[in-house]
């Protein structure tokens, strides 16, 4: 049974702002840190500072990637840590994909996308515990590659349309364990490929009348400010650290995502 595109009238309250604009600021420096757009931050904390439901967190996250990921990759390009060629070539699987996510995620009840959704935290923080990340790989083009490339794509736009993720959690570790990248040219490329896919996934959301566009924009907007402080700091920790730190994060987010769930009765 499909839900009703409906978005409920914001909060107007001085907490309210205050959450969003925390929210922003943490999910932006950990998007810098880790190429992962910040809406595998910003979604739980949406839902616990600001009682969003799964499905007004996961439109108002990807809302708010839109203006993090595009200053995200530039800082990482301006690095010469984004491979351009592999980024357009995944980011046409990430938009077909962005646009089947989106229409779930009118369709999947909100209890199947909470438990879906943890379910994507434990798995990507187990990988990123196994894969040992390594600095300096580059990316080889091959006509397999381009196609890897593509399902990947495909993959991380479905995962974005439908959780508000952005999809870099997923494609920063394919990247890294798949196709043998250097860590940083992953969270570079993650972050370019975000761009467009965000962009559509929004369009598709607006038009279902399932964004607070308000709400993403100031998310958006502290998320900006802290995205490049985020990728300095990148450029400064170890990448084994920095895989390590991100499963935490993941089990961390997974753990309080998961006793809210428990919580709440299924209808």
């Amino acid at each position: 049974m499909s839900a009703t595109p409906a978005v409920p009238a914001s909060p107007t309250g001085a907490r309210y702002w205050i959450a969003l604009v925390l929210t922003g600021l943490i999910g932006g420096l950990l998007s810098g840190v880790f190429g992962v757009g910040g809406g595998i931050v910003m979604v739980p904390l949406l839902i616990s500072l600001v009682h969003m439901n799964q499905r007004q967190a996961a439109t108002t996250s990807l809302a708010a990637i839109v203006p993090t990921s595009i200053v995200g990759s530039i800082t990482y390009l301006a690095n010469g840590h984004i491979d351009l060629v592999a980024g357009v070539i995944i980011a046409g699987g990430a938009v077909v994909g962005s646009i089947i996510g989106s229409n779930l995620l009118q369709r999947i009840p909100l209890f199947w996308l909470r438990w879906l959704f943890i379910a994507l935290l434990v798995v990507v923080a187990a990988r990123m515990v196994v894969v040992e990340p390594e600095r300096g790989a580059a990316l080889e083009l091959s006509v397999l590659v381009v196609l890897g490339y593509l399902a990947l794509g495909l993959a991380m736009g479905i995962a974005s349309g439908l959780f508000g993720i952005g999809g870099g959690v997923i494609a920063v570790p394919a990247l890294v364990a798949v196709f043998g990248v250097s860590d940083l040219i992953a969270k570079g490329t993650s972050l370019l490929v975000l761009v467009p896919t965000s962009i559509v996934g929004t369009i598709a959301n607006l038009r279902a009348k399932l964004v607070d566009l308000r709400a993403g924009l100031v998310v958006g907007v502290a998320a900006t400010v802290a995205a490049v402080p985020g990728v300095a700091l990148a450029l400064l920790i170890p990448p084994r650290l920095s895989s390590i730190l991100f499963a935490v994060l993941l089990v961390l987010a997974a753990a309080q995502l998961t006793v809210k769930a428990l919580r709440t009765p299924r209808p």
